[in-house]
């Protein structure tokens, strides 16, 4: 019986992690088990790779103040999420194709509930996050523009997921 029961679950742990690849995906098993677990996925999501084909989107990064300021993706807009406010993106056409992220995902699938509520129609997670954007090797950019190696891990504890790059607390 228990033999069962633990094949069912760990088929349906299975299922799930590779639907989830299907639609978004990040480059480390782990990370995707933890994203699978962690996220309610009830947003659109947009992985690294089709993210990078975009062209005319508009960038949100969700993350504090401070993390934005050691580095954020190019053109990212600063909307932040403890002290998010919809006026933050009233220049915005609802209609815009707009892509959200934050560190992993986390606070970037809340702000994407939100903007979706207030009547944003194409609005996608970045899956993974800016550690996903940087453990592919792909360029962040300090406050002046200019490409950094340096990315706000967060914390210590989330900080395990990025892999590339110099970690900076400043």
């Amino acid at each position: 019986m228990y033999i069962v029961i633990a094949i069912v679950l760990g088929v349906s742990i299975f299922i799930t992690v590779k639907s989830i690849r299907a639609q978004a995906h990040v480059d480390s098993t782990a990370y995707d088990l933890m994203l699978s677990t962690l996220l309610k996925h009830d947003v659109q999501e947009i992985s690294v790779d089709s993210f990078k084909q975009q062209t005319g989107c508009i960038i949100l990064d969700a993350r504090a103040y401070d993390e934005y300021r050691v580095s954020h993706i190019t053109n990212a807009i600063w909307v932040g999420y403890d002290d998010f406010d919809i006026s933050r993106t009233g220049n915005i056409p609802k209609e815009a194709k707009v892509v959200v992220y934050c560190s992993v995902g986390y606070r970037s699938e809340k702000i994407t509930q939100r903007l979706n509520a207030a009547g944003y129609s194409d609005v996608s997670n970045l899956y993974g996050g800016i550690f996903e954007w940087v453990n592919q090797g792909n360029t962040v950019v300090d406050m002046q523009g200019s490409p950094t190696e340096k990315v706000h891990p967060y914390s210590k504890s989330w900080g395990i997921w990025l892999n590339k790059g110099i970690k900076s607390y400043e």
